[in-house]
């Protein structure tokens, strides 16, 4: 009988222990230093978030560029502290380098910090490596584009030159866009603030960056409706860059039958808000959300003609 308790109680005690652990990951409150309410069944932790020279061993382990325009970096998850969580509307850029180099930007994207007003003229501004080229392998031939860091429909930037970096046409519309305009969405149908860095990732005395971080993490929600960590590439499939100088040239590797069906036509299926096109059957092209496609029955050259950009992961 004394052996028949002995297990009965056993068999309670685990079950509150595991009635316990439940009420502790549904009860969470949001990460130290966050004030702010949210939904915490779907908030993101990031108290591990304190050793700084763990959070930019990232690098030392990244990939080379393998098709995609971002990657992911550290699961998702931005390098955000618990303390850095703040609904304060800030805006900060680091002071450029003694090789004139842009650093990190970062700021509290809100409504109230986003433009009313129409976009100003950013050509005067000549970042490190600046080159005027052109290919006929870009859509709109122009190699390099002004890249905002902190794009100006987040924060109504223009010519900033601690803001912009020498970024190609991929790097600009394929990699940071589409994260940007995430966010611009949300915060417009939301009114919640977005914490948002961006970090230029520069080789030794490189002019030319080889790629940004990008980190986005929704406040009010822990995190719930924003939370992304990624690297964009700064490339440009079919054109070699010596990122030291910003020269460049045409990769003959580049496979010629892409020349080849320029002219000829096809089906696509287009996402217009990205500007991407696909093949049907991309998987892309089937995750994309309803309101942003498009099909097209066309030649590939017409879509680049009109600023489409063919998807990395099909390669229509």
């Amino acid at each position: 009988m004394k052996r028949k308790r002995t297990l009965t109680g056993a068999i309670c005690s685990a079950v509150l222990l595991v009635i316990l652990f439940c009420m502790g990951v549904f009860l969470q409150g949001p990460p130290d230093g966050n004030t702010v309410g949210a939904d915490t069944k779907t908030a993101k932790d990031l108290s591990g978030n304190r050793d700084q020279d763990q959070i930019h061993q990232w690098y030392e382990t990244l990939l080379p560029y393998a098709g995609e325009a971002s990657v992911s970096i550290n699961n998702g998850t931005p390098f955000f502290t618990p303390e850095e969580i703040t609904t304060e509307v800030f805006e900060n850029y680091s002071e450029l380098d003694s090789l004139g180099r842009c650093g990190m930007a970062f700021a509290n994207i809100c409504q109230e910090l986003m433009p009313t007003g129409e976009r100003g003229n950013i050509s005067r501004v000549k970042p490190t490596g600046w080159q005027t080229v052109q290919y006929d392998v870009i859509a709109d031939k122009h190699l390099y584009n002004r890249c905002h860091l902190i794009g100006y429909q987040l924060a109504g930037e223009n010519a900033n030159e601690k803001n912009l970096i020498t970024g190609t046409r991929y790097l600009n519309v394929e990699g940071m866009l589409p994260w940007e305009n995430l966010v611009a969405e949300y915060v417009e149908e939301t009114g919640n603030h977005v914490l948002y860095r961006v970090t230029p990732c520069f080789d030794g005395n490189n002019l030319v960056a080889s790629g940004v971080l990008m980190e986005g993490f929704s406040v009010e929600d822990n995190g719930e409706g924003i939370c992304f960590n990624v690297y964009c590439y700064n490339v440009q499939p079919g054109v070699m860059i010596d990122y030291e100088t910003g020269d460049s040239c045409l990769d003959e590797s580049w496979p010629a039958s892409t020349a080849d069906q320029e002219g000829k036509e096809y089906d696509y299926v287009l996402n217009v808000n990205t500007k991407k096109f696909h093949k049907p059957s991309c998987a892309s092209a089937q995750e994309m959300n309803a309101k942003n496609r498009e099909y097209f029955s066309g030649s590939r050259k017409t879509l680049m003609e009109d600023g489409y950009l063919p998807c990395s992961r099909c390669n229509p």
